[in-house]
């Protein structure tokens, strides 16, 4: 250990699990200071927070002053060490507001026809950092006076640099030659595409520097094989643990200190976080660990990798919610049905409509194990299930993925009845699953304790990857059915909005009129 790193141990939140190794000269002659006093100087906090109001200066914490000097150290030439540098934080940790600093930083004093950008999976993310420099610029009348500001671009005239946002279509980036590259969410990109692609286009500049800030996320990407995140941050254990010696790597990782940490623990929180009750809220970890899954939590919170389907409910939860009832005929109540026509399984439930909502099983259709190849849903009985279930309740949504059956659902409607669709995509299901969960480990639901629900509940697990975190099979082309879970996410979720606009039917229709419309 050099003498550097004896003296990070002083610092709170530094040095962080893993660190590349960087001698104490190459240290002291760091750009690092530069871009501090730059930062502190010039830039200001744009949104209230934990970190401070609006307005005020950006003031670098310790350990990000740490982190700045590291990444920017130089060789005895004069020049940079790093050309690619991946670092990862949990969210809340003051990236966004760090990053935009030092791309603002190099825009006004870096090298002449100067080209930084900021990348992401997607133009929005890739904006956040984008937008925070933007927003730093005209907060600051001397910024302001010099820097020409666009919609999308940062012009500075003196150097003849420019400033841009990109998303990952990488094929459209081919003649860039990039001086600052500012990844955002490195861990959301579908593909190595964008990275290669802005990787090549650095060749050309004498003094290039590709800056990969990230959370962790899921292993792999959309290919099957490992995300370029996850490769990088292999090999950044590889370099920082001395097994390879890559002088142009900046690796700087926080993370749980052991793998069998308790996540619930507070002293896990803060080895993770090194702006823990300062920059991040300790009241916020704790109010996040009662509403977000086990599996979120450590990716998010404490930046631990994941596979791409982990458990999800915690155990015992939902046993604890069985109450002998069920649902008083008349009541208002969603329907949420999830259906298919063989090979699996058609689901419908009943989510009652009020302060705590309750869940029961209307029906079930599960292929048996004997039956053929042939086996379809009876999608007659389907439809007469469903029609009973509107003359026992008043039901003010029948909540549906219009995937297959859309002449049922057409039928349905002609007849007068509430369909709503409900698309499984990744944007409906992410928020109705952490609303699912974070009713049950805060027990404001209850369920009637029907045994082919909890199968269906027990069998679910949480699929993660760039688009979001929703329910899953164990495995591709298991035979355990979670239909009934997914039903119930999907029944609750549209529940709770009606009880939020007073529980009343969108619209008038007799469900008595049914018999007289299907005479």
């Amino acid at each position: 250990m050099n003498s550097s790193q004896s003296d990070k141990k002083r610092i709170e939140g530094f040095p962080p699990r893993y660190l590349s190794p960087v001698s104490l000269p190459d240290l002291k002659r760091s750009r690092g200071d530069e871009i501090i006093d730059f930062s502190e100087s010039l830039c200001k906090i744009t949104k209230d927070s934990v970190a401070g109001a609006a307005g005020e200066p950006l003031i670098f914490r310790p350990w990000q002053r740490q982190l700045t000097k590291h990444l920017f150290a130089r060789k005895a030439d004069g020049k940079l060490k790093h050309k690619v540098g991946l670092i990862g934080l949990p969210r809340k940790n003051g990236k966004s507001a760090w990053l935009s600093a030092v791309a603002l930083e190099s825009l006004v004093f870096g090298a002449m026809g100067g080209e930084i950008y900021s990348c992401a999976a997607e133009k929005e993310q890739a904006k956040i950092v984008f937008g925070t420099a933007k927003r730093m610029v005209e907060m600051h009348s001397e910024l302001s006076e010099f820097l020409e500001v666009y919609k999308d671009s940062i012009y500075n005239p003196k150097t003849g640099s420019v400033y841009r946002a990109l998303s990952s279509e990488a094929f459209s980036k081919e003649g860039l030659s990039p001086t600052l590259v500012a990844f955002d969410e490195l861990h959301a990109q579908p593909n190595r595409e964008l990275f290669d692609v802005m990787s090549l286009a650095m060749g050309a500049r004498t003094e290039p520097l590709m800056i990969a800030i990230t959370t962790a996320g899921v292993k792999t990407d959309s290919s099957g094989k490992d995300s370029i995140c996850y490769s990088l941050y292999e090999y950044g254990k590889k370099v920082a643990l001395g097994e390879i010696d890559d002088p142009s790597f900046f690796f700087s990782w926080w993370e749980p200190n052991q793998e069998d940490d308790d996540y619930r623990n507070p002293q896990t929180w803060k080895n993770s976080n090194p702006g823990f009750a300062d920059i991040v809220s300790a009241d916020d970890f704790s109010s996040a660990i009662l509403r977000t899954p086990e599996t979120e939590f450590k990716t998010k919170r404490l930046n631990m990798w994941s596979s791409t389907s982990d458990t999800w409910l915690p155990h015992g939860s939902w046993d604890v919610l069985a109450v002998e009832a069920s649902i008083e005929d008349g009541s208002n109540v969603v329907l949420g049905f999830d259906g298919s026509f063989n090979g699996d399984c058609t689901a419908i439930v009943a989510t009652s409509v009020g302060e705590v909502p309750h869940i029961i099983p209307v029906a079930v259709w599960e292929k048996p194990e004997e039956a053929s190849a042939d086996w379809q849903v009876p999608v007659l009985e389907v439809e007469d299930t469903i029609r009973n279930a509107c003359k026992r309740w008043q039901v003010l949504e029948i909540s549906c993925d219009p995937y297959r059956w859309a002449r049922t659902y057409q039928v349905l409607e002609d007849e007068g009845l509430p369909v709503v669709t409900f698309p499984q995509t990744a944007s409906r299901m992410t928020p109705a699953t952490t609303r699912f969960f974070e009713a049950v480990v805060n027990k404001q639901l209850t369920h009637n304790g029907d045994p082919q629900l909890a199968r269906h509940i027990g069998n679910t697990t949480l699929k993660i990857d760039q688009r979001g975190t929703r329910l899953a099979k164990e495995k591709r082309g298991s035979s355990r059915r979670i239909d009934l879970a997914v039903a119930s996410v999907m029944a609750l979720e549209r529940a709770s909005w009606h009880h939020s606009q007073g529980g009343t039917l969108p619209q008038i229709f007799d469900p008595w009129s049914l018999e007289e419309n299907n005479a």
